[in-house]
C-alpha cells in the first residue's frame, strides 16, 4: 500500500473517530438536561427540637410560647424563645428551638459546634437517637440535663411521592448531590425522605454550606 493510500485511510478514520465523539458529547448533554432538576439548598443552622414535657419543664405552657417565624417544611416552625448548650469543653447562646414539640428532645449541631461544646455526636437521620450523646440545655433559669439527643444530622432531601418518581428514587436511599455554587462541590450520602407531608428541598449545615459558599437561592442537582 502506498503512503498516499495510508494517508488517507488514515484521516478518514479520524475524521470518523472525531465524528463519533463529537456525537456522543451532544447526545450525553442532551439527556443530563432531559433529566436535570434543579433542587433549592437551603442551610440549617444549630438547633433545638424539645419533647412537650421537656417544653414545658423549661418555659411552662407551652401553648403560650410565641411563634418567630414559619420554616420551609410545613407545619415547622422557630419558637421565640431560645436556649444555651452546655457541653464539658464550652456553651453556644441563643440557639433556636424548632416546633412543633417532638416525641423525644434532640439536638443537631455541626461538627464544629461539637468540637466547641466538647462532645462527640453520631452522625444520624433526624429521629434516630440510638447512641447519642446528652448535654445540657439551659434558659439561665432551669436547667434541662439531656442523657442522650445530640446529633449531627445526615445531609438529606425532602421531596413528595411525585418528586420521588419524578427522579427514581426511593425513601431511604442515599444518593450523590452536586452543589451548584461558586465553589462547586458534589456531596455523596446524601440521603431521600419521601413524605406527602414535604415540600421539596435540600438541607446541609453551616459547615458543609460554608465548604461550598452558599448562599440563598443556591441550587443542587443528584449526580445520576
Amino acid at each position: 500500500m502506498n503512503e498516499a493510500l495510508i494517508e488517507k485511510v488514515v484521516k478518514e478514520f479520524i475524521d470518523e473517530m472525531r465524528n463519533t465523539e463529537s456525537l456522543q458529547k451532544v447526545e450525553v448533554k442532551e439527556s443530563i438536561a432531559k433529566d436535570s432538576i434543579e433542587i433549592p439548598l437551603e442551610t440549617s443552622a444549630r438547633h433545638v427540637h424539645l419533647s412537650k414535657e421537656d417544653l414545658e419543664f423549661l418555659f411552662g405552657d407551652s401553648e403560650e410560647l410565641g411563634v418567630r417565624k414559619k420554616l420551609s417544611q410545613p407545619g415547622q416552625f422557630q419558637y421565640d424563645e431560645r436556649v444555651n448548650l452546655i457541653g464539658p469543653k464550652g456553651n453556644i447562646n441563643n440557639v433556636a428551638i424548632l416546633g412543633p414539640a417532638r416525641s423525644q428532645s434532640q439536638v443537631e449541631i455541626s461538627y464544629t459546634d461539637a468540637r466547641t461544646l466538647g462532645v462527640q455526636p453520631p452522625l444520624k437521620d433526624s429521629g434516630d437517637l440510638e447512641g447519642s450523646v446528652g448535654i445540657i440545655i439551659s434558659t439561665g433559669k432551669k436547667a434541662l440535663n439531656l442523657s442522650k439527643g445530640v446529633i449531627v444530622a445526615k445531609r438529606h432531601i425532602h421531596m413528595t411521592e411525585e418528586d420521588a418518581r419524578k427522579l427514581g428514587v426511593k425513601n431511604g436511599q442515599e444518593v450523590s448531590v452536586k452543589i451548584k455554587s461558586r465553589r462547586p462541590a458534589i456531596l455523596e450520602g446524601v440521603l431521600i425522605r419521601v413524605s406527602d407531608n414535604y415540600s421539596f428541598s435540600m438541607h446541609i449545615d453551616h459547615d458543609e454550606g460554608n465548604a461550598t459558599a452558599y448562599l440563598p437561592g443556591t441550587k443542587a442537582e443528584i449526580v445520576k
